[in-house]
C-alpha cells in the first residue's frame, strides 16, 4: 500500500495571527508627504494664507490705494454693531436680505431636487436625456444665468410678462424692482439654475440605498409613503444633510444673480451681504470693514452650520432609539 502525502497549504490569514505588522520601511513617510505637497501648497496659499490675512485686515484701517495702514483693533467690528455707525443700517440690511433669500432657497433647493432625483432614479425611456436637461442649466455661468433672466423678466419686452398676458394674467408685473417679486424671481432663478447639482448628489444616495430594504418593506404591506418616509428618507439622511449644508454656505454667498438682475433694488433691498461686502471693499476701498463684515458672516455661517449639523445627529439618535 503506498501512502498518499498530502502537503499542507499555507494560509495567510493563520500565518498571520500572532505576529507583529510588518515593520515600515524607510521612506514611507517621506513618500506620502510628496503626494501631499501639491495639495497642502494649494491649501496653504488658496485657503490658509487668506484666512489669515483676512482677519489681520479686519484689524487695521486698510485702504489699500493709500500707503498707511494703521491698526485700529476691534473698532471695524465695533462699528457694524454700533447703531450710530454710518455702515450699521446697510451692513444688517444686506444679511436682512441674505436671510431672507436663504429662508426661501434653501428649502426649495432641498425638496425639489429629491423629488426629480426620484423620478429621474426611475426606469422609463430617455432617463439619460432627461437627467441631462435637468442639470444642463447648472453649467451655465452665473453671468450668462443672470444677463438672461434679466432680459426675460423685463417689465417691458419680457418673454415672462408676455406670457402671462396671453394666459390672461397681469403682464406688467415689475419683476426686478419691486418687493415681493424680486424675491420671487431671485429665487426661482437660483433653483432653476442650481437644482441639477443637488438632483444628482440625490441621485447618487438613491442608488446607494439597498433594493433588500424596499422588498422587505413591501412584504410588511409598507405603500409607497410608508416607503419613503421609513426607508428613503432615513437612508439619505447623511445626503440631505450634506446637501442642507452646501445649499445653505451657497445662497448665503448669493451676490451674482442679485448684482446682475436687481443690482440691489429695490432701494438696496435685494442687496444681499456680500454685495455690500464687495462694494463696501472694492469699490469704496474701506477692505479693513469689509473683511470685518466678511467674518461676521462667516461665524453666522458657521453657527449655523453647527446647528443644522446637530438637528440631523438628534434626529438620527431619535429615530434609532
Amino acid at each position: 500500500m503506498t501512502a498518499t502525502v498530502t502537503k499542507a497549504v499555507p494560509d495567510p490569514a493563520r500565518d498571520r495571527v500572532g505576529k507583529p505588522p510588518p515593520a515600515r520601511r524607510r521612506g514611507d513617510g517621506l513618500v506620502a508627504w510628496v503626494f501631499l505637497a501639491p495639495y497642502l501648497v494649494l491649501f496653504t496659499v488658496f485657503v490658509l494664507a487668506p484666512i489669515v490675512l483676512g482677519l489681520w485686515i479686519s484689524l487695521h484701517s486698510w485702504d489699500f490705494t493709500l500707503p498707511n495702514k494703521p491698526f485700529v483693533g476691534l473698532d471695524n467690528y465695533a462699528a457694524l454693531f454700533d447703531p450710530g455707525s454710518v455702515s450699521f443700517d446697510p451692513f444688517w440690511n444686506s444679511m436682512q436680505a441674505t436671510g431672507i433669500f436663504t429662508l426661501f432657497s434653501v428649502p426649495l433647493l432641498i425638496v425639489v431636487p429629491l423629488a426629480v432625483a426620484m423620478v429621474m432614479n426611475q426606469r422609463f425611456r430617455g432617463r439619460n436625456v432627461f437627467r441631462a436637461i435637468y442639470f444642463a442649466p447648472y453649467v451655465l455661468g452665473v453671468a450668462v444665468v443672470g444677463v438672461m433672466w434679466r432680459f426675460l423678466l423685463d417689465r417691458n419686452i419680457g418673454a415672462v410678462n408676455s406670457y402671462l398676458g396671453a394666459l390672461g394674467l397681469p403682464d406688467d408685473i415689475a419683476w426686478l424692482s419691486s418687493v415681493p417679486p424680486a424675491w420671487v424671481a431671485l429665487v426661482g432663478v437660483t433653483v432653476w439654475w442650481t437644482l441639477g447639482f443637488n438632483a444628482v448628489i440625490y441621485i447618487a444616495g438613491l442608488q446607494d440605498i439597498p433594493r433588500e430594504l424596499y422588498e422587505a418593506a413591501t412584504m410588511d404591506g409598507a405603500g409607497w409613503w410608508a416607503q419613503f418616509r421609513n426607508v428613503t428618507l432615513p437612508s439619505l439622511r447623511p445626503v440631505t444633510m450634506f446637501v442642507t449644508l452646501i445649499t445653505i454656505i451657497s445662497s448665503a454667498n448669493m451676490f451674482g444673480q442679485s448684482f446682475l438682475m436687481t443690482n440691489g433694488a429695490p432701494a438696496r433691498e435685494t442687496q444681499t451681504a456680500i454685495f455690500y461686502i464687495a462694494e463696501t471693499g472694492l469699490q469704496n476701498f474701506q477692505m479693513g470693514q469689509a473683511a470685518a463684515m466678511s467674518w461676521i458672516l462667516t461665524l453666522a455661517l458657521m453657527v449655523l452650520s453647527v446647528v443644522v449639523f446637530a438637528i440631523f445627529r438628534l434626529r438620527g439618535s431619535l429615530e434609532s432609539s
